[in-house]
């Protein structure tokens, strides 16, 4: 998605830069899209701010709650067995 062309913005008194539509709207980035401002040797990067924050397993691991007895490996492998694709396909 590299474009060469050269647009021009101003920095406000409060500064404040105005993005240009057309990389508004390449980037999908509507009126209230939260960036990241990174300075970098070669000027300011803006990256969009993912939806969800990142977790590690160890973040998250027990959070669906499970009234039944725990499944044995046996059982959970029979499981994601019969959910797999059909082996006739």
């Amino acid at each position: 998605m590299a474009h060469s062309e050269n647009l021009i913005t101003t920095v406000s008194t409060n500064g404040q830069v105005i993005l240009p539509k057309t990389i508004c709207r390449r980037r999908e980035w509507e009126a209230g899209t939260r960036l990241i401002v990174e300075e970098t040797p070669e000027g300011v990067l803006l990256k969009q701010l993912p939806a969800l924050a990142p977790t590690r397993p160890d973040d998250v691991f027990g959070m669906l709650p499970f009234g039944g007895e725990p499944k044995t490996l046996e059982e959970m492998e029979a499981g994601v067995l019969a959910d797999g694709p059909a082996a006739d396909i």
